[in-house]
C-alpha cells in the first residue's frame, strides 16, 4: 500500500495563548515529531505550517496561503507540494494528520489495518466522534475534491468535512484515547503533555 502523509501544524493555538501545539512535549518528543513518527512508512511526508528547523531528513515543509487559512487549505497546500498528480486508477493514498494528537500512532495503525480499497478510512473515537484529520484518503479522489473546492473558493477557512463530503469514506473505530487532541491547557494536563510553556 503506497501512501504519502500531510501533517497539519499551522493553527493559531489561540486557546493555548499562542503556544504552538507542534512544539509541546509528550514523553520526551514534540507533538510534531510524534506525528511524523506515526506516519512511518509514508513515501513522502509534508508538514504544513510555520517553518520548522529540526525536521527529520527528507521531510518536506510548506505553508498554506494565506497563513492560518484553516485545515482544508493546508491539505491543499500539502498535496500541491507532493507534485505528482494521481490518476483515477492509482492505488495511492494520503494520510492526513493533525499534529495535536499525542497518541495518534495507535489510530494510524488501526486505520492502515482497515484500509482495503475505496476512497479511504477516517478515525472515529469510541464515543462516535469522527476525526477527519486522522484518516487515509485516496489521493486522486482527494485531489479532485480540492480542485472542486478551489473552484468554489471554498478552501480558505472551509470545512474539512465539506471537503470530504463526496468521498465514500469508511468510519473506523480506533483505540481509546488515540485521537484525543490538545486544544486547551486542561487538555494538555489530562493527556500528560508537558505544560511548562503555560503562560499562567
Amino acid at each position: 500500500m503506497y501512501f504519502d502523509a500531510v501533517i497539519l501544524a499551522g493553527g493559531r493555538s489561540s486557546r493555548l495563548g499562542g503556544s504552538p501545539k507542534a512544539e509541546l512535549i509528550y514523553e520526551g518528543e514534540t507533538l510534531l515529531h510524534r506525528s511524523i513518527a506515526a506516519a512511518r512508512g509514508a513515501r513522502r511526508i509534508v508538514v504544513v505550517g510555520p517553518e520548522a528547523h529540526d525536521l527529520p531528513p527528507g521531510v518536506l515543509s510548506c505553508r498554506e496561503d494565506p497563513p492560518f487559512a484553516g485545515p482544508a487549505a493546508a491539505i491543499a497546500a500539502g498535496l500541491a507540494l507532493l507534485e505528482s498528480p494521481a490518476r483515477p486508477g492509482d492505488d495511492a493514498y494520503v494520510l492526513v494528520l493533525a499534529c495535536d494528537m499525542p497518541r495518534v500512532a495507535d489510530a494510524v495503525h488501526a486505520l492502515l489495518e482497515a484500509l482495503h480499497g475505496g476512497d479511504g478510512v477516517m478515525a472515529v473515537s469510541g464515543d462516535g466522534r469522527r476525526q477527519p484529520l486522522a484518516g487515509f484518503y485516496r489521493t486522486a479522489v482527494l485531489e479532485r475534491a480540492v480542485e472542486e473546492a478551489a473552484a468554489r473558493n471554498a478552501l480558505n477557512h472551509g470545512s474539512v468535512f465539506a471537503l470530504l463530503a463526496r468521498l465514500d469514506v469508511q468510519a473506523v473505530t480506533v483505540p481509546a484515547g488515540s485521537t484525543d487532541d490538545v486544544d486547551t491547557w486542561d487538555d494538555a494536563a489530562a493527556l500528560g503533555v508537558d505544560a511548562s510553556n503555560h503562560p499562567g
